[in-house]
């Protein structure tokens, strides 16, 4: 049996002023500090004490405090990989986010969709992003551990999922998988018919307290 815990970083600076995240380097908020204890506190519960667990994250701040508010609780230092980072906005990072929309051009309803041009200066496409996730995805599942935790971006999590139900990636361009901010994605694959099930998908109940 392999779990895997796909957290969604919660409420960050960059949220709350209405500003483009992306690669923009925001912090946790005081409430999204809070998400963050929640989310470890939430995870201890479900995952047996004697377990050997594995963490993961992006290397910003605010999956990095997430992270480091997880590892806190299981005593790891989660390993940072920049891989899992959101998708990168370019020129727009920072920006209010409707300086982003006024010149955003989204993707065609057919046609090319995984690497098409938004329009933003120095953006990632989604298929650069959807690249860099599935390379890391690999190594990380590569790994024998039970248990491990990925903490990372609501946009990025679409691909983490995609991977781990070996999505072909030039098929992707159409997929969303939909993590708020502070949830927790449980991916499972069992030891008999090694099905991988997307157990749970953005949840965020033990953010109600």
């Amino acid at each position: 049996m392999r779990t895997v815990y796909v957290v969604a970083h919660p409420e960050a600076t960059h949220h709350v002023q209405d500003l483009v995240g992306g690669w923009h380097d925001s912090e946790l908020t005081e409430k999204g500090r809070a998400a963050a204890a929640a989310i470890a506190e939430s995870l201890r519960a479900q995952i047996p004490a004697d377990a050997e667990v594995e963490l993961y994250t992006s290397d910003l701040k605010r999956t990095l405090q997430t992270a480091q508010a997880i590892g806190a609780r299981f005593g790891l230092e989660p390993v940072q990989d920049k891989r899992l980072r959101e998708k990168s906005y370019g020129e727009a990072e920072g920006r209010p986010d409707p300086w982003l929309r006024e010149r955003f051009v989204p993707p065609p309803a057919e046609g090319e969709r995984m690497f098409h041009d938004e329009n933003i200066p120095g953006a990632e496409t989604k298929g650069d992003m959807a690249v860099r996730i599935y390379e890391v995805m690999d190594e990380i599942l590569a790994r024998p551990a039970e248990h491990q935790i990925i903490v990372t971006h609501g946009g990025a999590l679409t691909f983490v999922v995609a991977n781990w139900i070996k999505f072909p990636l030039e098929s992707a361009g159409y997929a969303n998988f939909n993590g708020p901010s502070g949830s927790i994605t449980v991916l499972r694959q069992d030891d008999y018919f090694h099905n991988r099930q997307v157990r749970v998908l953005g949840d965020t109940a033990h953010l109600a307290g």
